[in-house]
């Protein structure tokens, strides 16, 4: 496909700029501002699931990550916007069913590893949340999964062992 031209193109930067600000209603302004055209565009629905992230509407940002699945099965990002938007939902054990099910697909992918450890031990399962973070520490290395996972209230509950890595 095509590159965004202006004034799309515009319009697209805006909304980056907007919620690179904080400022997501203002970013959704601009997005909305963007053709019809170009509004199913992936970078288009990107940007809408982080609006809709930013704003903490869930059901909404679910409903974009499934488009993005559907636009292209192929690409992790819409399945790990997805079980996000599960575990946000308080749908932990559907978001860990549905990043499962897209694991090996997605093997040298840390994210996907790493939300797996998160939602394991988040439903008390600390034997695979310890697998899934050595799968993730394999594909992007120790000290930034380490990083990420000391501060991650997901993980809080293996905070001993993960200062121990």
């Amino acid at each position: 496909m095509d590159e965004l031209e202006p004034p799309d193109l515009h319009h697209r930067n805006a909304a980056v700029g907007w919620l690179e600000l904080g400022c997501p209603r203002e970013a959704r302004a601009e997005l909305l501002r963007i053709s019809e055209a170009h509004q199913q565009r992936r970078e288009v629905l990107e940007l809408h699931w982080r609006i809709c992230a930013e704003e903490k509407d869930w059901p909404t940002a679910f409903a974009v990550a499934r488009q993005l699945v559907h636009g292209d099965s192929g690409n992790p990002t819409g399945w790990i916007h997805q079980s996000y938007c599960l575990h946000e939902l308080k749908r932990t054990e559907e978001a860990r069913s549905l990043l499962l099910g897209v694991a090996e697909q997605f093997s040298r992918i840390s994210t996907v590893a790493y939300n797996l450890a998160c939602y394991a031990c988040q439903l008390g399962h600390p034997d695979e949340a310890r697998r899934w973070l050595n799968r993730a520490i394999q594909v992007e290395g120790r000290d930034r999964i380490k990083a990420m996972a000391l501060s991650d209230p997901d993980l809080a509950p293996m905070r001993n062992e993960i200062q121990g890595l």
